[in-house]
C-alpha cells in the first residue's frame, strides 16, 4: 500500500507542475519546487545524523548530478507547460527505455532478454501512436498537447535516464542521501541563475491552485515520496519496488483527465496500456 501511495503521488506531479506553470514561468516553478525539497532534505539530514561535509572527491559528482538534474527538470517543466499532462505523464516515464537501452548497448551492465525487448518495443509503438495522434488532438481541449512539448518531455526523459546511470556510478564514492541534499542544491542555485536572467516572475498574480501545485511538488514528491521510498528500499528490494512503477503514467492519464480537462480518446488510452506494459515487462523481476 505504501508503494501505491507513492506511485499515485508521482502520478500527480505532471498535474502538479501544470498548475503551477499557469502563473509563474518554468524555470521559477522548477526553482521554488527543489527549494522546498532541499529544505526537506535538511530536515531529513538532521533526523538520520548525517554530515553535510564533503569530501574533495565528492565534489566532482555532486556538481554534475546537480547540472543534470537542473536540465532535466528545465526541460520536464518547459515541456509540460507546452502540451498535455496526460502526454507529460506517459513522456517522462519513458526514462526507464533510455535506461535499459543505455545499460544494453552502452555500458553493456545488463542485458535485454527477449522479455525486456518486447517491454521496450511495446513503449515505442506506444510513443510513436502519441506523436502521430498529437496533430489530430481537439484544439478546444484546456491543455491542448503540442510537437514541441512532446519533444521536450522525451528528452527530459533522455536525461532522466542518463541521470540514473550516472546516480549509480556517483553513489560509488556518496552517500544516497548526501547526493540527493547536494545535488539539489546545486541544482537550485542553477535554477536561481537561469530565472533571474530569463523569466520575470509576478508573484502576484498566483492563484491558490498554483501554491497548491507547488507544495505538491516539493513538499510530497520531494519529501514524502523520498521518505517512504528510504523506508521501503530497507525491507524490500529496488526490484520490488519498481516494478510497481508501471502504474505512474496511468495514474497521470486519469488525473489529466479528472483536473485538468484532457480529452480520454481511444488512441490515448491504447498508448497509455501499451507504455504502461513496456514499463512492467522492463521492470519485472527476472
Amino acid at each position: 500500500m505504501l508503494v501505491l501511495l507513492t506511485v499515485v503521488l508521482w502520478g500527480g506531479n505532471p498535474v502538479a507542475t501544470r498548475f503551477a506553470v499557469d502563473a509563474l514561468p518554468p524555470i521559477t516553478v522548477a526553482g521554488l519546487r527543489f527549494l522546498m525539497a532541499t529544505l526537506v532534505m535538511v530536515a531529513w539530514c538532521r533526523w538520520e545524523r548525517i554530515p553535510f561535509r564533503l569530501s574533495r572527491q565528492q565534489v566532482a559528482p555532486v556538481l554534475m548530478a546537480g547540472t543534470l538534474l537542473f536540465l532535466q527538470i528545465t526541460t520536464f517543466t518547459i515541456g509540460a507547460g507546452w502540451t498535455s499532462t496526460s502526454h507529460t505523464s506517459l513522456y517522462v516515464n519513458t526514462f526507464v527505455f533510455w535506461v535499459v537501452g543505455l545499460e544494453h548497448f552502452l555500458t553493456r551492465t545488463d542485458r535485454l532478454d527477449p522479455s525486456r525487448w518486447m517491454g521496450v518495443l511495446l513503449a515505442a509503438v506506444g510513443v510513436f501512436a502519441l506523436l502521430t495522434q498529437t496533430a489530430g488532438t481537439s484544439a478546444d481541449q484546456h491543455d491542448p498537447p503540442s510537437l514541441a512539448g512532446d519533444t521536450l518531455l522525451l528528452l527530459s526523459a533522455f536525461l532522466l535516464g542518463v541521470k540514473f546511470l550516472y546516480t549509480k556510478r556517483a553513489l560509488r564514492v556518496i552517500g544516497a542521501t548526501e547526493l540527493i541534499f547536494w545535488h539539489d542544491v546545486v541544482a537550485v542555485v542553477q535554477f536561481a541563475v537561469a530565472a533571474a536572467l530569463w523569466e520575470r516572475p509576478d508573484f502576484r498574480a498566483v492563484d491558490l491552485p498554483a501554491w497548491l501545485g507547488l507544495a505538491y511538488q516539493g513538499l510530497l514528491v520531494g519529501g514524502v515520496c523520498f521518505a517512504l521510498q528510504a523506508r521501503l528500499l530497507m525491507t524490500y528490494s529496488a526490484s520490488q519496488i519498481a516494478v510497481f512503477s508501471f502504474a505512474t503514467p496511468l495514474v497521470g492519464v486519469v488525473l489529466g483527465a479528472a483536473l485538468r480537462g484532457d480529452q480520454l480518446s481511444v488512441g490515448l488510452l491504447m498508448a497509455g496500456t501499451a507504455i504502461a506494459a513496456g514499463i512492467f515487462l522492463v521492470n519485472r523481476p527476472q
